[in-house]
């Protein structure tokens, strides 16, 4: 039974090397992205705060344990302790741990307020996951159009070489100005979905008969890629997410061009 644990635990770090070989060889980031929003920067130092602690404390917990294990083996004749229980020593590693958890949990409640604070938005964007693409409705500047993937079928039927967004690009983009906070109106027409971009830092359910709310504030233009999270049938890969902030009169020129005739007008009308 001792052999086939310990060939298990040396199994298991294996996968976890090929795994992580393979993705650093894909080009695949192994850790989170620090994204491109304040939240996303908060939870991404609450991550490697965490990351680290757990570091200290795994060397601290094994120094001890190997180095009583060889300073204490058999063959030096060491001769067991004798004592049944130390009170010192068990209210020492209840009361750091305790600290610890404290110490990490005002700073992360901070952030999860944060995070669900969806007031003083400056525009709001309502999402319905489909299988297998989204839909967005841009609430108050009258633009609205479906998204999905763009893949060529022959990439994915590997009739030709697959591109560097393989499964992450799509036909229509959601476009956001930077620098505005904006709110997400998430639901779904049929089953459950998730939609998330880990540079935004937002991953919500989308489900049917419910709204669920978030918000991003993008600090950086650029294109910033996701997916849904939520197995959701057969063509779950192919609900690619793209995200696309431009700067402000970037954005308005792109509402002028895209929203329906009288809500273009009125838009042009109000940006002047």
């Amino acid at each position: 039974m001792f052999a086939i644990k310990r060939l298990n635990a040396w199994l298991g770090l294996a996968f976890i090397s090929v795994v992580s070989g393979s993705a650093l060889a894909a080009g695949q980031p192994i850790n989170m992205t620090p994204g491109v929003t304040d939240i996303s920067a908060e939870v991404y130092d609450m991550h490697m705060i965490a990351f680290w602690l757990c570091v200290v404390i795994a060397i601290v917990v094994f120094g001890v344990m190997f180095y009583s294990i060889f300073a204490h083996r058999k063959s030096r004749g060491v001769t067991p302790a004798t004592f049944h229980e130390s009170t010192t020593i068990e209210a020492i590693w209840t009361i750091i741990p305790f600290v610890v958890l404290i110490a990490l949990s005002i700073p992360a409640t901070k952030t999860l307020i944060d995070m669900y604070d969806t007031s003083d938005y400056d525009m709001t964007v309502k999402i319905t996951g489909y299988q297998w693409l989204w839909h967005y409705e841009y609430v108050e500047d009258g633009v609205d159009f479906h998204s999905k993937l763009h893949t060529p079928i022959s990439q994915i039927n590997n009739d030709e070489e697959k591109g560097e967004n393989y499964l992450l690009e799509v036909d229509n983009e959601l476009v956001l100005p930077v620098g505005k906070k904006v709110r997400f109106l998430i639901t779904s027409n049929d089953v459950i979905h998730a939609w998330w971009v880990p540079d935004l830092a937002v991953k919500k359910d989308a489900v049917p008969g419910f709204i669920n709310e978030a918000w991003a504030r993008a600090n950086e233009p650029g294109i910033y890629r996701g997916q849904c999270a939520e197995l959701c049938g057969r063509h779950h890969g192919f609900m690619p997410v793209v995200v696309r902030v431009v700067p402000e009169a970037e954005y308005k020129q792109w509402v002028v061009e895209n929203a329906k005739p009288e809500s273009a007008t009125e838009y042009a009308a109000i940006s002047e």
